[in-house]
């Protein structure tokens, strides 16, 4: 008797796809089928969207309601689909007029209650990403989610709190509720100061070179002399994300936090810290009938991760980053699913130099380390060489002699937000990120580059060879020179020493 067609969307691997609901109310006896390789929450938004639509005052058909959801090849998920499915019976009936799918075209998601109320999804901020990367204008979802959604640009996000106020909105009654964009996002999570660590002025560099250039870094040294403290201080030093970047952070966050817990508003650089009893599939990303969970280095996507006690973490678990490290993705095949997800992180490494944590460590008072040689070779092999490799800043820290408080975290974040503009000026990227031929096109000083000939010729690594060169680069940035310089060099090369004292 009638056919409508509603937009509605799912979460489909770490992304959102568009889903057509398409709804025929035919003569016959009172029953709700619903086709398309529907999940168990899905399957149940016939009974959801019926009593919302009873409980509204509006009319259910007293015929045969078909709710046919394409493309069906596409296992959906999730509530989602409550709000488009109420909306596309109502529209079959004839109860309300849907806008023209080519004048206006709209995508519809949210959960309903019993009693019509529109409640939040989790996802919304990856199926407002999928919503623009359709092509679609606008996105009718709970006014919970207005806040994040609205940072997607060219998408006109409009909240509803209820089946009623969707189905006014639908006919022109009522505009929804909207969130007028913000000149500047707020800071909301509090940054703690790079001024707390005393002393460890190598440290304090690391962290200086390691976010001007986004290299990696790794820290040894015994307990108690500000590893961990330095690492959680690198993204206050970090520069803001730009809106793009804010909005990638956003999407895959939105697929793992509470409902309404990404409010859009945060710019700053992620930061995960993963405890080393983690699994590879929580490193990675795991996926349970083909919805994939994001695991920390996606989690840590555009920011840092973390490794704190990286020899305590399972060698499965950390062989695992080789390849995330080098290619900014994570490949997962798994029967259900496969492709790959984001996982672009700076790495931070700490560790003990030993198993009771206290070789060479210096003073009156230090506790004697008695861990046998064959002990301390064992505990430093549990972070491969190979991994080790990819790693451009290794520092050994020792206990702090004076309580000298350095600089501030906003003084420092000056420094490196000069020193990547220039590297931007250059590449148009930041230092860590050029390519071996992109690099070979910027010639370095005779001397500069007699010394990084020699050590290749010493090491036969070009992987290592490489990351010298760039922390040149940035060494040189920070200096505020046009290039390397054979000083940039040689220190460039110390901060790619073996990580570990000779046992």
């Amino acid at each position: 008797m009638a056919l409508a067609h509603v937009d509605g969307a799912v979460i489909a691997g770490m992304a959102g796809a568009v889903v057509t609901v398409e709804v025929d109310v035919s003569a016959g006896l009172p029953a709700v089928g619903l086709v398309g390789l529907a999940d168990a929450a899905v399957g149940e938004a016939r009974h959801r969207a019926r009593c919302a639509v009873e409980n509204t005052g509006l009319k259910w058909p007293l015929g045969r309601v078909t709710i046919g959801l394409s493309p069906a090849h596409l296992r959906k998920h999730g509530t989602g689909l409550d709000l488009p499915i109420a909306i596309g019976v109502l529209a079959a009936h004839g109860q309300i007029e849907m806008p023209s799918r080519e004048r206006c075209p709209m995508v519809v998601v949210g959960e309903l209650g019993l009693d019509g109320r529109v409640r939040p999804i989790p996802g919304a901020m990856t199926i407002a990403c999928a919503v623009r990367q359709a092509g679609y204008g606008r996105l009718l979802l709970p006014a919970e989610h207005v806040a994040e959604c609205s940072r997607v640009p060219g998408v006109e996000v409009i909240g509803v709190r209820s089946l009623e106020q969707a189905v006014a909105v639908l006919a022109g009654e009522d505009s929804g509720e909207r969130t007028p964009a913000r000149d500047r996002p707020e800071r909301l999570r509090p940054e703690p100061d790079l001024a707390d660590v005393l002393g460890q002025e190598e440290g304090r560099r690391a962290i200086e070179i390691a976010a001007t250039g986004r290299h990696s870094l790794a820290m040894v040294g015994p307990p108690g002399v500000g590893k961990t403290l330095l690492a959680e201080r690198l993204t206050g030093v970090l520069p803001d994300l730009d809106e793009t970047a804010a909005v990638d952070v956003m999407a895959i966050h939105a697929l793992v936090t509470d409902e309404g817990a990404v409010t859009g508003e945060d710019s700053r650089p992620p930061f995960q810290s993963p405890h080393h009893s983690t699994s590879p599939a929580a490193l990675l990303g795991s996926v349970h009938g083909g919805a994939v969970r994001p695991g920390a280095v996606s989690l840590a996507h555009r920011g840092v991760l973390f490794l704190d006690e990286a020899p305590e973490f399972p060698r499965n678990t950390l062989e695992a980053l080789r390849q995330p490290v080098e290619s900014g993705v994570v490949s997962l095949h798994r029967a259900s699913w496969s492709g790959e997800v984001p996982a672009d992180f700076q790495l931070l490494v700490a560790a003990n130099p030993c198993p009771c944590g206290y070789f060479g460590a210096a003073g009156p008072r230090a506790p004697i380390c008695r861990c046998p040689p064959a002990a301390r070779r064992a505990y430093a092999a549990r972070v491969s060489g190979p991994l080790l490799d990819r790693i451009d800043l290794r520092v050994q820290l020792h206990a702090i002699r004076a309580r000298i408080r350095g600089e501030s975290t906003a003084v420092v974040a000056q420094r490196v937000q000069a020193a990547r503009g220039r590297a931007l000026r250059r590449w148009g990227c930041i230092n860590s990120r050029v390519s071996s031929s992109v690099l070979g096109q910027h010639g370095l000083e005779g001397k500069a580059q007699e010394l990084l000939d020699s050590h290749l010729r010493a090491s036969g690594g070009l992987r290592s060879t490489h990351r010298i060169t760039t922390v040149a680069w940035t060494l040189c940035d920070l200096a505020g020179r046009a290039r390397p310089t054979a000083e940039d060099i040689i220190e460039a090369i110390e901060w790619h020493q073996p990580l570990w004292q000779e046992a």
